[in-house]
């Protein structure tokens, strides 16, 4: 009876925490459709998250700091967020990995084109960085928030950024205005 004990609780120890929890190794969320891995429909109310961006404009180049963040203390384990041009359907740019609880993800064999969960945490807020490519329209980050099996937001969008390619623009992403001095008489 002893050992029929221990057999129960070393099974539950193993596998009882992937399946009443948030998969931790194998949940993820596909590049393109922004769908978990896992049989679920996407909520249909208003998401209790957004996305916000340090800037409206940007140049090839620029960093644009992306924070996801809870708006409600349900908080979430799990998301995918990208860079988007409007009615486009692969990312663009890069981001560079400055959160903990993220990682890069490949997506059209572009390395660090998406970034994800690097756990299965709860999180309130993720800070990450966008670095702006070349030869890039309007565009908007948009992301899939899982709060848990059962509860996940595909297609939260953040405002709509603008390239300025006629505009000097800072390292700050904000514009330069040229002014000229020269008079013709």
């Amino acid at each position: 009876m002893r050992r029929h004990s221990c057999f129960v609780f070393l099974f539950c120890a193993i596998f009882l925490p992937g399946s009443l929890g948030f998969p931790q190794a194998n949940t993820s969320i596909d590049c393109d459709s922004l769908l978990p891995n896992y049989e679920a429909e996407p909520q249909a109310s208003a998401p209790p998250y957004l996305i916000a961006v340090s800037f409206d404009n940007f140049e090839p180049g620029n960093e644009i700091q992306v924070t996801l963040e809870a708006l409600k203390d349900v908080g979430f384990k799990g998301f995918n967020l990208q860079a988007r041009e409007i009615e486009g359907d692969v990312p663009v740019g890069t981001f560079k990995i400055t959160d903990p609880n993220t990682k890069g993800l490949e997506c059209h064999n572009v390395t660090n084109s998406a970034v994800s969960h690097a756990n299965s945490d709860v999180k309130q807020k993720v800070t990450t960085t966008w670095i702006a490519p070349h030869d890039v329209r309007d565009l908007q980050f948009i992301a899939t928030v899982v709060q848990d099996l059962e509860k996940f937001w595909v297609g939260i969008q953040s405002k709509t950024l603008t390239p300025t390619h006629s505009e000097a623009v800072n390292g700050t992403g904000k514009s330069k205005r040229r002014v000229c001095f020269e008079c013709i008489c």
